[in-house]
């Protein structure tokens, strides 16, 4: 397939039953007399080893996953208790970005209504929200034959007074797709498909940067 440059547009062990201990039999040799005590001291280090590990299952799992040193991912902390979102009001990242805090089990109130502008602590302005789509390969006969969709959004953080928390910051996320015009409409609904991905990545990503934010000194 030939590929040309991206023109874009917008848009464990385990252990049988214990064994055990025969007296030898009259007349068995040495040999056959060390390799029974052999047998008898490895059944009692499995059994020793399942042990262990019992002991261990018992543990609570936080003790044990503290010790390995994870930590369980808690509700996310934020600077500042009420956000306003600044956006169209029919963005689709906002709607998202909205339901992922509310939902996020934190003390940070989401605000939408213009009129709460005023009681807000910081300010989320999302400057841009923008979809591409762009052809990154024909095959010989110049029919499209992949794509590349982009999501493209900007935006900024600023605090009741206007002062700068984050700068005016582009993140963009990039999925490639093959096409074929012979089932363009499901082309089109797995699309629709990659950009929900593409948004619920950036919603994170947002996420993450907000939590990140600490109050000027």
């Amino acid at each position: 397939m030939a590929r040309r440059p991206a023109t874009f547009f917008a848009a464990g062990d385990s252990a049988g039953p214990a064994a055990s201990a025969v007296p030898a039999p009259v007349g068995r040799g040495a040999a056959d007399v060390g390799a029974t005590a052999g047998a008898a001291v490895a059944t009692a280090g499995a059994g020793a080893g399942l042990r262990r590990r019992a002991w261990l299952a018992l543990w609570p799992a936080p003790l044990v996953l503290a010790g390995c040193g994870f930590r369980l991912r808690g509700a996310p902390e934020f600077a500042f208790r009420s956000l306003y979102i600044a956006a169209a009001g029919g963005s689709p990242l906002a709607r998202e970005l909205q339901r992922t805090l509310e939902s996020s089990g934190g003390e940070l109130v989401v605000l939408r209504d213009a009129a709460q502008l005023p009681q807000a602590e910081a300010v989320l302005d999302l400057l841009a929200e923008q979809h591409e789509r762009s052809v990154v390969g024909l095959n010989a006969s110049g029919q499209v034959r992949e794509l590349q969709l982009r999501l493209r959004i900007k935006f900024r953080l600023r605090g009741p007074n206007g002062q700068e928390l984050l700068p005016e910051t582009e993140l963009l996320q990039t999925r490639d797709i093959s096409y074929s015009e012979t089932i363009a409409l499901a082309k089109e609904a797995e699309e629709a498909l990659l950009y929900r991905s593409m948004q619920t990545d950036l919603v994170q990503q947002l996420m993450r940067r907000l939590a990140a934010v600490r109050p000027a000194p």
